[in-house]
């Protein structure tokens, strides 16, 4: 049995979210959104991403952690701001010595729908067919359940193929 943490960062929201993985079986365990106040600032709204990861490690104890990769968007304000909430994030779960795995967008899509470019509401969809007992209430929260979960199907597959 595998533990595997998902994350999708963000500094308004980031989601997570706890599975486990034995062979062929996925089991929805918990999620959530980290929500930094708004009205923070920087450093304080980093520090309590920080602080919710590195608590949700220590409640759970997941064997591994997966996130999506950051691409530059139009914006590059916007990118610089996701790659600080993400690396609050990956430094919580790296100071608990859990193996990060990361995984392009559009992957992540992929593995759980089978299109590359499907929109939020059919990942939603896979997410809630695949993890019946899962029930999203954001967005963020979806997308994190995405990711623990095309992590735990990219590494059944490896397994199988070695």
């Amino acid at each position: 049995m595998t533990r595997i943490l998902g994350i999708d960062p963000g500094l308004l929201h980031t989601g997570w979210s706890i599975i486990e993985s034995v062979g062929n079986t996925r089991k929805y365990i918990a999620s959530g959104v980290i929500l930094p106040k708004k009205t923070g600032k920087l450093a304080e709204r980093l520090a309590i991403i920080f602080n919710e990861v590195s608590k949700i490690c220590e409640s759970f104890s997941p064997d591994e952690a997966s996130m999506e990769i950051t691409f530059v968007n139009k914006n590059p304000t916007t990118t610089l701001i996701l790659g600080h909430a993400r690396a609050a994030a990956m430094v919580a779960i790296s100071t608990h010595n859990i193996p990060i795995f990361e995984y392009e967008p559009n992957k992540i899509k992929k593995i759980l729908t089978g299109a590359g470019h499907a929109d939020k509401t059919a990942v939603d969809k896979m997410v809630r067919i695949l993890l019946p007992a899962a029930n999203p209430k954001t967005p963020d929260e979806s997308d994190a359940i995405a990711i623990a979960l095309a992590h735990a199907n990219t590494t059944q597959f490896d397994k199988f193929i070695k």
